[in-house]
């Protein structure tokens, strides 16, 4: 059984002591991330919003990130270990949000 959500549905739903763990744009970028990634593979993506808070972190910026994960050189070096999503204001000068698939 399968139920599509709108992003304002995706929002709403995460449980109180979760909505702070993204940010506005972090929850719009984690959103388009599983939508095209559902439209590319064809899979369909269970609504776990725990789940989601427990498997991905988001960071203000790759110095904020570099503080759980020093060995982490640039963004390049970040992709070659995680998948990483990158939040609209991200700038590519190294500053700006970024969500990570904890690892």
């Amino acid at each position: 059984m399968k139920k599509t959500i709108n992003f304002s549905q995706f929002c709403d739903g995460f449980p109180e002591s979760y909505k702070d763990n993204f940010s506005y744009e972090g929850k719009k970028a984690l959103y388009d991330y599983f939508d095209s990634y559902e439209e590319e593979t064809g899979e369909t993506i269970e609504y776990d919003p725990v789940a989601f808070c427990c498997e991905f972190t988001e960071y203000e910026d790759l110095k904020e990130l570099q503080k759980d994960y020093a060995d982490i050189k640039d963004i390049e070096d970040l992709r070659d270990n995680t998948q990483v999503i990158m939040i609209d204001d991200y700038k590519g000068d190294e500053t700006g949000g970024i969500i990570i698939q904890s690892f």
